[in-house]
């Protein structure tokens, strides 16, 4: 099997030099993401729900930025629903989707249970079976959106490249991964996006179902469960998405997100920051009204008068008003208090959503808005028509993404701490034990806060 063979042989030094740089930079934003959602409703509740029902036994793995011990099922589980919890990760165009919020977390869960038990991994090896489960998660999410007839969440997808990526850690024999596979995608977890879309909620796009899913068809799978073939892997029609597996990179179409908010509303967002840098005098007070045209998809967000958190960042219009009213669009305007400010909510209900046909024909491929601000004195203003800043043909410095990690981690962490993760992802490569650095990510920071006893 081409697929198994790539699993097992595959190293990280195969892949090209920017691909390796991505993983890496992959890796950082996540761990970002994580920080800034570690003290949020969903992630506290997440990582009480995985204490009570999942103790620690013969495995155990460490809650991320908390230091409890729980199975490493419940450790997936709450590692996947924190990062989904702000949607500030990465993701992948022809997926329509994100793998990382899935993997990361799922396979920090799993080395976690290795070293618990004495045993080492090095960065290299940490970051090649990194690689694996995001080169293949998307791959399976590709194929997943040509052959299934609904659009469904990330974590239908994802679990595939945990298996994966944790079939190279556990060194599984064939048969094996095979099960596992067959185990993850049958029982995979197969929302339908478009409900959440319509009615936000912390269910989000999946992860945590999808990192639950990944580590529990590992763990059947070496028991001796049988799984039936997986059916986007093995048929003879999609082998065309695993044919190139080793030598194209699906990874190299990663996009990062500047604001954490839903990946449809960046396009209306970055076209709105690029009107406001023309026109300095654009504030909130010269505004009368906001004309976004954009897909149908992005259309369906909505989102003027949030009650919570999730309905927030599943919004366009709610963050687009944010980002008039306060100049920024980061973790504080789309959680907590923030969402009933009356300076953004006025804003929000000027702000009219409706479809471009001409752009709804370009998505998945292309994701675009253009926006029109007409202000008090009767003028009008009109971006040209935008891309999201992030995607790879307009993508972020590597400061711009330093300085979004830090914007996400300082205020969580402490910047000694932030500062340490970074330099210990950096440093990846060339470790030859990675205990420190999952000491750095699983305990609890000595000057952070904490919401629970």
């Amino acid at each position: 099997m081409q697929l198994y063979s790539f699993v097992q042989n595959f190293n990280y030094s195969d892949a090209p030099l920017h691909t390796r740089e991505l993983v890496q930079t992959c890796l950082l934003d996540i761990i970002g993401v994580a920080a800034g959602s570690r003290n949020n409703r969903t992630s506290v509740i997440l990582k009480d729900f995985a204490d009570t029902h999942y103790p620690a036994n013969t495995l155990s793995s460490r809650l991320w930025f908390d230091g409890r011990t729980v199975h490493p099922l419940g450790a997936a589980y709450a590692g996947g629903f924190c990062i989904d919890s702000l949607d500030a990760h990465e993701g992948h165009f022809t997926s329509k989707g994100h793998a990382g919020a899935t993997v990361v977390p799922a396979i920090v869960t799993l080395v976690d249970a290795y070293l618990s038990q004495g045993k080492d991994i090095s960065g290299e090896e940490l970051l090649s079976a990194l690689c694996i489960g995001y080169e293949t998660a998307l791959r399976a999410g590709q194929v997943l959106m040509a052959t299934a007839p609904e659009y469904h969440a990330s974590g239908a997808f994802s679990g595939i490249g945990v298996v994966c990526a944790g079939a190279r850690l556990l060194k599984l024999d064939e048969a094996t991964f095979r099960h596992a596979l067959g185990i993850a995608e049958y029982f995979g977890p197969r929302c339908p996006m478009m409900r959440l879309v319509n009615f936000p909620s912390m269910l989000r796009d999946a992860h945590g179902a999808g990192a639950y899913n990944g580590i529990n068809a590992l763990l059947m799978a070496q028991m001796g469960v049988t799984g039936a073939p997986a059916a986007t892997v093995e048929p003879q029609e999609v082998s065309r998405f695993w044919d190139d597996i080793g030598t194209r990179w699906e990874i190299d179409e990663q996009y990062f997100k500047p604001w954490p908010v839903c990946r449809w509303a960046q396009p209306a967002l970055t076209a709105m920051t690029a009107l406001m840098h023309l026109h300095p005098t654009l504030s909130a007070e010269s505004v009368e009204t906001i004309d976004v045209e954009t897909f149908y998809e992005s259309v369906c967000l909505q989102g003027h008068f949030p009650n919570n958190a999730d309905e927030a960042q599943y919004a366009l219009a709610f963050p687009l008003a944010a980002l008039i009213a306060r100049g920024k669009v980061g973790p504080d305007e789309v959680t907590g208090d923030t969402i009933h400010a009356p300076d953004i909510l006025h804003i929000s209900a000027q702000i009219t959503l409706r479809e471009g046909v001409d752009l709804s024909a370009l998505f998945p491929e292309k994701i675009l808005s253009r926006v029109t601000v007409t202000l008090k004195d009767g003028s009008r203003l009109t971006s040209p028509t935008s891309t999201a800043k992030g995607d790879p043909g307009n993508p972020m410095s590597s400061e711009e993404l330093s300085e979004k990690y830090h914007l996400l981690a300082d205020a969580s962490l402490g910047a000694s701490l932030s500062d340490a993760i970074e330099r210990s992802v950096n440093a990846l490569p060339g470790r030859e034990n990675c205990q420190a650095f999952f000491n750095l990510l699983l305990s609890p920071p000595k000057n952070g806060t904490s919401h629970h006893g």
